[in-house]
């Protein structure tokens, strides 16, 4: 079986064939885990850290672009530095040459999720992904239903407007649900559709005990948040490393503006189609509308506590933990 490394140096299988009840080694009960979610620029990261510290714990991540390899300053993908000597899941595990699903995500997320349960510690699912986070949490069934070069380079022609009203047409149900922006998540669901009629209704099972701690700032703060994470990015070489993904690593322009965000604009900005200025002004209002999509998404979990403070946060887990 293939396999890929996680940040942690552990094996991970590029597959998964294990049963979707994930147990504790006794197979009685459901493994408890935490997770921390929340818009980008909200702080999750720097919580998970520090949740983990205090209670033996270890952190997989749930972000679908710091899955991929090169991919460090235009993600924001916490440094080794800053994981302060806690292990971390499901970074740099997938080429951005091509498509990572979530059910690979689910897949490798429920392996790390056991391997850290084993060694009798507590799982940290942070991140602000929030389909990847549902799908994991709640058992969601995703269908496996392979790329179609053939009509992901149709797809790909239209612009994300005309890509959801086609999935609208085709499957009012599904376009309810998925993030409208998102054109990678819309022509995978079109290719779904393609493929299986229209994208199945997902069932529920709940293979875990969840906690859900979320972290929502004021919008003046997120704002200036997102504007000062942009800024020190920028600074640190964000440029210079998508710049070095398109020629030395090959990928094109059109598949680095397909992951939205920071690869689109300094893609627009490399190409000559903006000004640095326009590119950052555009770029930093794209994340903050982008934030607004993540607290949409995550406002529908109602069993999210949504909390204002660490020491908050850290009672949640103590009295969540010790609940037999």
């Amino acid at each position: 079986m293939r396999t890929q490394k996680s940040t942690n140096g552990e094996s991970v299988p590029a597959c998964y064939n294990a049963p979707i009840f994930p147990m504790t080694r006794k197979n009685k009960k459901p493994i408890k885990i935490v997770c921390v979610v929340g818009p980008t620029s909200s702080g999750k990261t720097d919580f998970g850290i520090r949740l983990a510290r205090a209670f033996n714990g270890e952190i997989v991540s749930a972000d679908s672009r710091q899955v991929y390899r090169g991919f460090d300053l235009c993600s924001g993908k916490v440094t080794k530095k800053e994981m302060k000597a806690i292990p971390h899941y499901l970074l740099n595990i997938a080429s951005p040459r091509k498509t990572f699903s979530v059910s690979q995500y689910v897949a490798l997320a429920n392996k790390a999720v056991r391997t850290i349960a084993q060694k009798n510690k507590i799982p940290f699912i942070v991140g602000g992904t929030g389909f990847y986070i549902d799908a994991l949490t709640e058992g969601l069934i995703i269908p496996e239903v392979k790329p179609n070069r053939a009509l992901r380079d149709k797809l790909e022609q239209k612009t994300t407007k005309e890509l959801f009203r086609l999935l609208k047409q085709k499957d009012p149900q599904r376009a309810k649900t998925i993030d409208s922006y998102n054109p990678r998540r819309l022509v995978r669901a079109l290719e779904i559709v393609d493929a299986l009629g229209k994208v199945p209704k997902q069932k529920k099972l709940s293979p875990y005990e969840t906690l859900y701690i979320g972290l929502r700032p004021k919008e003046n703060i997120l704002k200036k948040r997102i504007h000062n994470r942009l800024i020190v990015r920028l600074k640190r070489g964000m440029i210079r490393e998508i710049k070095n993904l398109h020629e030395k690593e090959r990928l094109s322009w059109k598949r680095l503006k397909s992951f939205g965000l920071e690869l689109k604009y300094a893609s627009l900005y490399l190409q000559g189609k903006l000004t640095h200025q326009e590119m950052k002004e555009q770029l930093e209002y794209a994340i903050f509308q982008y934030a607004k999509r993540q607290m949409t998404w995550f406002k529908r979990n109602q069993d999210i506590h949504w909390v204002m403070t660490y020491t908050q946060a850290k009672k949640l887990v103590k009295e969540f933990i010790q609940i037999q």
